[in-house]
């Protein structure tokens, strides 16, 4: 049975930053209520502040030493996978150089990437270890230091792309507000309201109920507009551990585009044009049923408005619009059409079924004709040099014509199955998705699967998903291959059980977590060894060897660390010959002698040292 976890740090008094009224309080208040009144082991749920006792003989001081060795020690004594670990942070943020930073007690402004904790490092970790993870950020923003930087961007980016449930705050532009009033950050105050309220039972209600409240506090209390940043993961994810033992508990399901796979052939892209203006109307009809403060049903295809209650806080806690359908909308048809005559149906879908046959061949030869994968600096700026590998080997859609007396078997089925891929590949650019993001190709293969047996272009429909998930996996690999252990896992991940790649993409999910860990292992080891190098120490550097010999023969970072120690036993033999040429022939030798055995200036290192001796 999974175990549910907890970490929330809440600091007040920050040694080099201006102080905060309620972050410890937003930490404690968090705690509490996950034990008291969401089933959290106390032994499981631990407070960081500034005045928090320790446990043990370990302080809970939030530093940044002591909140990593927390959580290097809980992945490897307590944490099992699928368990549950809710991470809470009430403090000041830095965005360094693009990199995002949480800031602990010590931290300094002008060091930070020395005094901070990255945000990549610490999310990367958290999803290595297999956990299902919700973030919590309350982040506030230091005015007159690097802290006026944006910082949320690449932490949203990072959630994305890891598929780790993350809730920030507020937006990237924006500022966190906290208030002596409530006692409470305004997030934090609307964080608890909203799980007491029974409305954080998943994260879909979460942040919903998080988006009207955020903003109406800043209203009452006449502050700035601030609206928090939620990344749901495409995987369902149960958040309290009182909802995973409701045996008819049933997540909010992904929402995919409604547009039918067999539309999404036939039509053109949407532009961007055209794309924007649609979720502006869907945003402005949603807003606009929240603000009027009714809750919009179905009753008998007709939309009936309903009176909401209020809350403790003053905002309906069922204020988001939720429809009945099973589809995820609401139908506008009228629930009682006439019918229309036989032979008119028959006439009208006969001559609109050659109108869509005939738009359908036009395009699909126009397209053969025309159609070309574009660079993938065009279709995806953001792509990773292995994404661009793998577009690069997409077949091209204008293969030669099959001659039957002059090729193989083998060569017509490898033609037929480039021309499988390429159809596919044209079928996600016609949806407006791209081949370069794993996402894209889960959202296509899941539009896909709503083509049913025995309608029109099921069996197309099943030849695209195949292809669809080995191009994810594909991804996958190439990035493995970069060493972006966490985002090839993310990718992977999103093959699902029915389809052909999956067993294959469970391996390397266990392969490359492994890797993953020992590739951060042996990364701590060499900024270590980098960390004891002192310019025109020696000794300092036959440490660093010492330190980087530790990292395993076979495993990611050996290159990497062999190259180092090259390199370091280099720098000593070239002190111990500036030395010789100064005349201090006995210090020559003995930092010649530092030079380690089997590194490659060894051999160099004891020639000279002979021949010193002999002058």
């Amino acid at each position: 049975m999974a175990n549910y976890w907890a970490i929330a740090i809440g600091i007040n008094q920050y040694q080099l930053f201006q102080p905060l009224s309620c972050a410890q309080a937003d930490a404690e208040a968090l705690e509490d209520f996950l034990v008291t009144e969401a089933g959290f082991l106390p032994k499981h749920c631990l407070v960081m502040t500034d005045t928090s006792p320790p446990i043990g003989d370990r302080s809970t001081y939030p530093t940044k030493e002591n909140i990593l060795l927390l959580l290097e020690d809980l992945a490897a004594t307590s944490w099992q996978q699928e368990d549950y670990l809710w991470l809470f942070f009430s403090g000041y943020g830095v965005n360094y150089k693009g990199k995002d930073y949480l800031m602990p007690a010590e931290g300094n402004p002008e060091l930070v990437q020395e005094t901070g904790i990255e945000l990549r490092s610490l999310m990367q970790s958290l999803q290595l270890a297999n956990l299902n993870v919700l973030l919590l950020l309350d982040i506030n923003r230091a005015f007159g230091t690097q802290a006026d930087a944006p910082v949320g961007e690449e932490t949203i980016e990072l959630a994305q792309e890891l598929q780790l449930a993350t809730i920030l705050s507020c937006q990237p532009e924006q500022f966190s507000h906290e208030s002596s009033e409530l006692g409470h950050g305004f997030f934090t105050a609307a964080l608890l309201e909203a799980l007491r309220s029974g409305n954080g039972s998943n994260l879909a209600d979460l942040e919903s109920y998080l988006s009207l409240i955020v903003p109406k506090l800043c209203h009452h209390h006449w502050r700035p507009i601030q609206n928090p940043a939620t990344i749901i993961p495409s995987r369902q994810q149960v958040i309290l551990p009182k909802l995973a033992m409701e045996s008819d508990f049933q997540p909010e399901p992904m929402i995919y585009p409604e547009e039918s796979f067999a539309v999404a052939l036939a039509a053109p892209p949407l532009d961007d044009y055209s794309k924007t203006s649609a979720v502006r109307k869907e945003v402005s009809v949603n807003s606009s049923q929240q603000v009027k403060g009714q809750k919009v049903q179905e009753s008998g295809g007709s939309l009936v408005s309903q009176p909401m209650a209020e809350t403790s806080l003053g905002v309906n806690t069922k204020g988001r619009f939720i429809p009945n359908s099973s589809k995820g909308y609401v139908s506008r048809l009228p629930a009682n059409q006439p019918s229309i005559p036989f032979w008119k149906q028959f006439i009208l879908w006969g001559g609109g079924s050659l109108l869509v046959a005939g738009l359908i061949a036009v395009v699909f030869l126009r397209n053969q004709e025309t159609f070309r994968i574009k660079q993938i600096s065009s279709t995806s700026p953001n792509a990773t040099v292995s994404d661009r590998q793998v577009v690069e080997n997409l077949p091209s859609d204008r293969t030669p014509p099959v001659r039957l007396n002059n090729q193989s078997s083998a060569q017509i089925a490898s033609s037929s199955q480039s021309k499988k891929r390429n159809q596919a590949v044209l079928d996600l650019a016609k949806m407006s998705l791209r081949q370069t993001q794993a996402s894209d190709l889960s959202m296509a293969i899941a539009t896909a699967r709503k083509i049913q047996s025995g309608e029109p272009l099921y069996e197309q429909a099943q030849e695209n998903i195949n292809i669809w998930s080995q191009m994810i996996l594909d991804l996958a690999e190439g990035r493995a291959k970069q060493r972006q252990y966490a985002s090839a896992i993310a990718a992977a991940r999103l093959i699902t059980k029915d389809e052909a790649p999956y067993a294959k993409a469970q391996a390397a999910i266990n392969l490359w977590r492994l890797e993953g860990k020992q590739y951060v292992s042996n990364k701590t080891l060499l900024d270590a060894a980098n960390a004891l190098i002192k310019s025109e120490q020696a000794s300092t550097y036959n440490r660093a060897i010492e330190v980087a010999k530790k990292v395993p023969s076979g495993q990611p970072g050996f290159d990497t660390a062999q190259k180092s120690i090259n390199n370091w036993s280099e720098k000593i033999l070239d002190l111990a010959k500036r030395r010789a040429a100064e005349g201090e022939r006995n210090a020559a030798i003995a930092t010649a002698a530092l030079v380690p055995e089997e590194t490659g200036a060894y051999e160099d290192a004891q020639d000279a040292i002979q021949k010193w001796q002999k002058k």
